[in-house]
């Protein structure tokens, strides 16, 4: 998939569209994830100012292709949704904000890098509102859908 700088700094960066990673550890997964995204982009369908994205690079240092996260789900108020023009990837700076919500689809094999290396960093350099831990399959987390604030 090619990708278009959105900004006139960032036209020399070549910003990737992938992280070479799986969308999704199982069918189930998979699955949810997309009637995740589907229902949240029909209940926000009016709104032209919220985006509502998922299983798509989200840099989050301007210039540093390898800074970056890849949330399952997540949505953010106050920024359009550009349909005419759909995003390849998300440039923190360049939308203005974060999402306000992050949503991930948990496992046993995503469990530590969800719950430490991730939350910290929705946390703590991306500025997520709420962010949300679910298990599809109640592997491990009970009850199965966690938020933090």
């Amino acid at each position: 998939m090619a990708t278009t700088p959105h900004s006139e700094s960032d036209r020399q960066i070549d910003y990737p569209t992938s992280d070479g990673r799986p969308m999704g550890e199982t069918e189930t997964h998979i699955n949810d994830l997309m009637d995740l995204l589907q229902t949240l982009r029909a209940h926000f369908a009016a709104d032209p100012m919220v985006y509502v994205g998922g299983n798509m690079l989200l840099f989050y240092e301007r210039g540093n292709r390898r800074k970056h996260i890849s949330p399952d789900v997540f949505f953010v108020r106050g920024v359009e949704k550009r349909a005419d023009t759909p995003r390849d990837y998300y440039l923190l700076w360049d939308e203005g904000k974060g999402p306000d919500v992050v949503i991930e689809l948990t496992s046993r094999s995503t469990r530590s890098e969800d719950q430490k290396k991730k939350k910290a960093l929705y946390r703590d350099v991306v500025r997520v509102a709420e962010y949300f831990l679910f298990d599809p399959k109640e592997d491990y987390l009970k009850p199965p859908m966690q938020g933090y604030r």
